[in-house]
């Protein structure tokens, strides 16, 4: 009967008491808000650089195809007569002869006309000519850039939509991941040089062009509580526009 007692003694006192249990659980709590620190830290470093990254893969093929299609300006392969060039506002005949495939160079807008297809006519009727007039604009209050074709409609080029006319761009509405801030840091997205490198406003005089893009993520960094700003810029040398100026 004694050494079944001192077996349940020596049972009992195995046990942990209760100050080591509320020891481990501490330290158990302890472990388990330092792990969801760290994964939630890891999120917020996650969406953070998800959408920095969408943010400059937009603002790189943005510019990757403006720097395209703005190099073209004026190409006239087949050296048709300067009625080719039509007017911007509605793409009918009597354009600005003397600005030829340069028609609207400001800080905001730019419109460049070219004959990719060599038929010698810019008419938006004709197979072939949709992409020979293209606009650029910077649509300040909706901070997105628009391109329209032919005297078609803007549509979407980079940038946000402002779909409920509210006159700003609100987290719902952008289609993408970025917002352009030029006007915001008064950064003119183009810029025009003549040929000796001064800035000019004459448009036959222009032999290369500026674009700056000033963009921001539309996502707010968690890490921060601000959106993420870069800038990227490219120079674009018309050959075309300096080749049939003369």
């Amino acid at each position: 009967m004694k050494r079944f007692v001192d077996s349940r003694k020596a049972l009992y006192q195995t046990g942990f008491t209760l100050v080591e249990v509320l020891f481990a659980i501490t330290i158990g709590v302890l472990l388990l808000g330092a792990i969801f620190v760290a994964v939630q830290s890891g999120q917020r470093s996650s969406v953070a650089i998800e959408s920095k990254v969408a943010t400059q893969q937009d603002a790189r093929a943005a510019l990757a195809i403006m720097e395209m299609e703005i190099g073209m300006a004026s190409y006239n392969a087949t050296f048709a007569p300067a009625s080719m060039w039509l007017n911007p506002a509605d793409c009918a005949a009597a354009g600005v002869a003397a600005n030829k495939g340069i028609q609207v160079a400001t800080v905001n807008t730019l419109t460049v006309e070219m004959d990719t297809n060599e038929n010698g006519s810019l008419a938006p009727g004709i197979p072939g000519n949709q992409n020979e007039i293209i606009s650029y604009v910077y649509d300040i209050p909706n901070q997105r850039l628009t391109r329209s074709t032919n005297c078609g409609g803007a549509q979407e080029f980079l940038g946000c939509l402002d779909a409920d006319g509210n006159g700003r761009c609100d987290s719902n509405e952008s289609l993408r991941a970025t917002r352009i801030i030029n006007n915001t840091l008064g950064i003119p997205v183009f810029q025009y040089f003549d040929a000796t490198g001064a800035t000019t406003a004459n448009i036959p005089a222009i032999r290369r062009i500026d674009i700056t893009l000033a963009v921001q993520t539309d996502e707010i960094d968690p890490n921060t509580g601000q959106r993420r700003t870069m800038i990227y810029s490219t120079s674009v040398i018309p050959k075309n526009h300096a080749i049939f100026q003369n």
